[in-house]
């Protein structure tokens, strides 16, 4: 059987024929191929042909990242409307004990990367939504203004929330002053780490993929990685060491910031999510 006409297309921009491809796990957004060229090389190609502009947002959070900080993040290769070619890191995802520390320190350096200000040169996205990034001085409206409200509304749209867990929620876009640090600086995160987006080899860490960056209290990162267990006791003793966390994130901002990745989750599967949201509401005594 021969190859599907895209991945053919590739030889010449890649310098090599294509010899095979084979399709990955964990697309749940594109399609993730591994296409091995005929001079040894292998390379990641990811499809989405009815939202190109995901993978064309995806392309520029990479080269960012790639450029500007020493995150381990895939090389872009090649991009087009809905085709985005990119180096083939090694590691396999999830970190395991040995590299917790490793994947600390990536962290705590890349969270020392601050910008003029919350937001980003550029709309991103994560999880196939958008994200709008408008630069804006204030971390309490950015939050409100481009994350927080527009994901309740999204959430409302696909009729994840009932009437009562809204107004539930906008008691807490009213009420943002009780819990955010007006002195938070911008930090950049990557803003999509589960264990799916983190490679490992032995101790240590080979790759962060599939980035959702923009500059936010770090702490939303944080939150992030603790909805979904990523890392374990090593990794939060050795990001302590390096960059403390208040007292303030334990009690009150993790079930702030974690609003927003069980809103997008809301908006993408459905309203299975919807406890875990009166879960984080009832730990803000909303």
């Amino acid at each position: 059987m021969g190859l599907a006409p895209w991945a053919d297309r590739l030889g010449e921009p890649l310098g090599s024929p294509v010899r095979s491809v084979r399709a990955l796990g964990g697309g749940c957004v594109a399609e993730v191929w591994r296409v091995d060229l005929r001079d040894g090389r292998a390379v990641v190609a990811k499809r989405d042909l009815a939202r190109p502009w995901v993978l064309s947002r995806e392309a520029q959070m990479l080269r960012y990242l790639v450029q500007a900080t020493t995150l381990p993040t895939p090389e872009v290769h090649f991009e087009a409307p809905g085709l985005l070619v990119m180096e083939l890191l090694p590691g396999r995802s999830g970190v395991g004990p040995a590299a917790q520390g490793d994947a600390a320190e990536h962290l705590a350096r890349l969270h020392s990367h601050s910008g003029p200000a919350f937001g980003f040169s550029h709309d991103t996205v994560l999880g196939g939504l958008p994200l709008e990034n408008s630069w804006t001085d204030s971390w309490l409206e950015f939050f409100r203004d481009h994350r927080l409200e527009p994901f309740v509304r999204s959430a409302e749209e696909v009729g994840g929330l009932d009437r009562a867990m809204m107004r539930r929620l906008e008691m807490v876009v009213g009420q943002l002053d009780r819990w955010i640090d007006p002195m938070v600086r911008p930090s950049l995160i990557h803003g999509d780490i589960w264990s799916g987006n983190v490679l490992s080899e032995g101790s240590r860490v080979t790759g962060f993929i599939d980035p959702a960056i923009y500059y936010a209290d770090r702490e939303m990162e944080l939150a992030f990685i603790e909805m979904f267990d990523t890392f374990g006791d090593a990794f939060w003793r050795r990001y302590g060491e390096l960059a403390p966390l208040d007292a303030e994130y334990r009690r009150s901002r993790r079930h702030l910031y974690v609003l927003i990745p069980i809103l997008v989750h809301v908006r993408l599967f459905g309203a299975s999510y919807v406890s875990s949201l009166g879960r984080a509401l009832d730990a803000l005594g909303v």
